[in-house]
């Protein structure tokens, strides 16, 4: 029987990393929408990022693929992981309440499991790992609000896009398993972006006009954020996890961050923290426990 991917104590402990680097995503990416285009702000993401990872692979003498199919998988993978989901969640946020955007882009996390399970051997559905799931779902909902699922219109194109957004996120996930698993984290995250980058400049600059860095101070350290540090960083933490812990393992970070963007706001911009948020933590807590398995494991074993 092939050995099944878990979440060890260490990449519990990148995922947790990753949520807390994408947990201010939305916010930055709202910041820059302001002042830049749908289309230029995943063009800005796309080029800085693949700019910088380029430099740090030439820097550590990483050998740089040279197989056409290779490349042909960064291509696959940028419209995946990038160009879909990143245009279709910032268009989103024009239109919907950042609520229920990330409510619905918590469902990353099922997909991600389930279609793990139909393409990954080492990745089998259980009902332990479907319950988690699920409430862990449910506890991310509470925390933001459950009076957001009242708005959800399955009619409105906004909200049809982040769902689409999440499913090309955990398609994405199985992809890298499949195709970028020995690839070095720095070497796959520059080739995925830079497969993004050379769509998304041209697309851009076509529709909306060439970059520009003649922009207000906020709207720069946004941008700076969301590409260094949210996708350069980011990118390097989420090749290590999947290598660790399997695809779908790592679509529970979209569990994780909204309960840390509650957390940020809180004590960073000294936002109200609701008691339904302290139980949605709780339920959330709970799920997690219950995908992890361990702590069941060592109960049973006591008894």
């Amino acid at each position: 029987m092939t050995d099944q991917k878990t979440l060890s104590p260490r990449a519990w402990a990148e995922l947790l990393l990753l949520a807390l680097v994408w947990g201010g995503v939305f916010l930055s990416v709202r910041i820059a929408l302001n002042e830049v285009g749908v289309l230029s702000t995943v063009a800005h993401r796309a080029l800085w990022a693949a700019l910088v990872l380029w430099g740090l692979v030439f820097a550590l003498r990483l050998p740089v693929p040279r197989a056409w199919p290779v490349w042909g998988a960064f291509l696959v993978m940028g419209l995946l992981n990038n160009i879909i989901p990143f245009t279709l969640l910032n268009w989103s946020q024009l239109h919907i309440e950042s609520g229920l955007t990330a409510i619905l882009n918590s469902a990353t996390a099922i997909f991600g499991v389930l279609l793990a399970s139909l393409f990954l051997a080492d990745e089998r559905l259980s009902a332990r790992k479907l319950a988690g799931v699920c409430i862990g779902f449910l506890g991310v909902a509470t925390a933001i609000g459950l009076e957001n699922l009242r708005n959800f219109d399955i009619r409105s194109l906004a909200q049809l896009a982040v769902l689409t957004a999440t499913l090309s996120y955990a398609f994405a996930g199985v992809w890298a398993r499949k195709h970028l698993a020995g690839l070095p984290p720095l070497v796959a995250a520059a080739g995925m972006l830079t497969a993004t980058m050379l769509i998304m400049v041209p697309l851009a600059w076509h529709v909306e006009g060439p970059l520009s860095l003649a922009l207000r101070v906020e709207t720069l350290a946004a941008i700076g954020y969301y590409a260094l540090v949210a996708t350069v960083l980011a990118y390097l933490l989420y090749y290590r996890v999947l290598a660790m812990a399997g695809s779908g393992n790592l679509m529970l970070v979209t569990l994780l961050m909204p309960p840390i963007a509650i957390l940020l706001g809180w004590a960073v911009l000294g936002e109200a923290l609701h008691p339904r948020a302290l139980l949605g933590f709780a339920i959330l807590a709970f799920g997690l426990l219950i995908l992890d398995g361990r702590l069941f494991s060592y109960l049973r074993n006591r008894v």
